[in-house]
């Protein structure tokens, strides 16, 4: 057992400790973030835009900031990338994290000096609270690998600005930084067909003990690991491998290939790390849903997602959600965000302590007749069809077709690239369809009521939705594939990549 296992256990004990405090106490420490926070901003110009110095209590914020999407914030960065101090928050931005936007294209989100221990304590602790349940240690002592963006950053307006990854590269602390993988000079590579390939040649010899990253993109650098290897497993060639941490989309559809690849049981953690700060972790290996942050210079608000896109929504704190009520998410943070929305929608699963999981984006769903079709509920149809049908998927997005050729009735068309398909393509389709009408009423209403045909798939051929992302220079590690689109936008670019008719 090496230096670092022995120190590992009393100081996870701690931190859990600490954590299991917080946790328990959850709605004090809101009211404590809420006040910190609006005290803290009086002295900036958002602060004094919008009366901070009249804010006494929730109901005074809720009246006096009104919700934000970041085209909403773009006058006050423009303040900042003009040199301006006490803009958003006390003085200027540490960095700038680049995160893929909308209608505004890149987004620039500010990591500032009091906001950035969020992002390093977080993902510390949660790796703490694993140790702290599981007593195991080992893994700290062999190598780690952490599929990331590039540490390079460049300079914009003033500010080191990169991926969020590429900035957290530069706070791994000194005693992880001699086991991390892969290489500064690899992590710094644009490209990311050639990045993997020089990463599999990194590690592919090396004593690897814990893997992180997003599901699609881990699942490419292992598939790339085993051709380089020719092994049958990549335990076969990290026999040590004990840990995986994932985060940025949903596990669940990817798990099955992934433990497959892998070829024996590992453990996991699942994150919610967002550039706009890092929302929760798992703490429980054997509870369901992430512990929400909220003792980490975030203030949380919650929104009934039905309406989030209304003019006047619902915002709620902590102490008023529901267990299994779809929320859009809403944070105010020490990085100078103010009732921002995040565009994720969360669920509770439990609220002693505070759990939630992911449900899918504001912005990615299915509802051009109406029925609201949430990635949550695709995800977990296509999980079920999989296992009962004893096939893995190894991407996916779904549109509606709502002119199909010849009068035929419309339909939600589902692209899939399987790792290995159904032995009846016609019966799946079949059985994911009846799984989708059990879990949203209203598309079973539109199938029942004759206004929708059952769902029809179309495959992906293998590697197409790589060489899809590659075509629209979002190949790398942290750029996801909707799910879920209103439009044919994805569905359409997709076609040089299908293999079979639709089923």
């Amino acid at each position: 057992m090496g230096v670092k296992s022995v120190l590992a256990t009393p100081f996870a004990s701690m931190i859990a400790r600490r954590i299991r405090r917080w946790s328990q106490d959850a709605l004090r420490a809101q009211e404590y973030w809420l006040h910190k926070l609006v005290t803290e901003g009086r002295k900036t110009a958002f602060g004094r835009d919008h009366g901070f110095h009249h804010i006494s209590s929730y109901a005074d914020f809720v009246r006096q900031v009104p919700l934000r999407s970041y085209e909403d914030f773009l006058p006050y960065l423009q303040r900042i990338f003009n040199g301006e101090n006490d803009v958003l928050w006390k003085g200027k931005p540490l960095y700038l994290a680049k995160s893929s936007g909308t209608t505004a294209g890149i987004k620039y989100i500010p990591i500032t000096r009091d906001s950035i221990s969020n992002h390093i304590h977080t993902a510390r602790n949660a790796l703490l609270l694993y140790i702290d349940e599981t007593g195991k240690t080992d893994f700290v002592n062999g190598r780690m690998i952490f599929l990331s963006g590039s540490p390079k950053l460049e300079t914009i307006h003033g500010i080191p600005t990169g991926r969020l990854s590429g900035i957290v590269n530069h706070h791994v602390p000194r005693y992880l930084r001699r086991n991390q993988l892969p290489s500064y000079e690899t992590n710094c590579i644009d490209d990311w067909e050639q990045k993997v390939e020089r990463i599999v040649e990194e590690t592919r010899r090396e004593n690897m003990t814990l893997v992180s990253g997003i599901p699609p993109w881990m699942q490419m650098y292992f598939d790339r690991l085993l051709q380089a290897t020719g092994a049958a497993s990549v335990k076969a060639v990290f026999p040590h491998l004990q840990l995986v941490i994932y985060g940025g989309v949903n596990f669940e559809p990817y798990r099955n290939r992934l433990l497959q690849t892998i070829g024996a049981p590992v453990d996991s953690i699942e994150t919610y790390p967002a550039s706009e700060g890092f929302i929760a972790f798992q703490d429980k290996r054997s509870e369901p849903g992430m512990l929400l942050n909220v003792d980490s210079g975030l203030f949380f608000e919650f929104v009934p997602a039905q309406e989030i896109h209304s003019e006047r929504p619902t915002r709620l704190r902590l102490v008023d959600v529901e267990v299994d009520v779809n929320y859009a998410l809403v944070l105010s943070s020490n990085a100078g965000l103010w009732a921002y929305v995040l565009g994720d929608t969360v669920r509770f699963v439990s609220k002693n302590p505070y759990r939630l999981v992911v449900t899918g984006r504001t912005k990615h769903f299915i509802s051009a007749f109406g029925e609201h079709v949430i990635a949550e509920e695709v995800e977990s149809a296509l999980m079920l069809a999989a296992a009962e049908h004893r096939c893995s998927v190894t991407e996916f997005t779904v549109a509606p077709q709502v002119n199909p050729p010849s009068g035929q009735l419309p339909y939600h068309e589902w692209f899939i690239e399987f790792g290995n398909q159904p032995a009846s393509l016609a019966e799946f389709a079949l059985r994911l369809d009846q799984l989708m009408c059990a879990k949203n009423i209203y598309y079973n209403d539109l199938i029942t009521g004759h206004i929708l045909q059952p769902l029809r798939i179309t495959c992906i051929r293998p590697g197409g939705f790589i060489d899809y992302m590659k075509s629209i220079g979002k190949l790398g590690g942290q750029n996801k594939l909707p799910r879920l689109a209103n439009d044919r936008t994805i569905a359409d670019a997709l076609s040089p990549w299908m293999l079979t008719a639709d089923a």
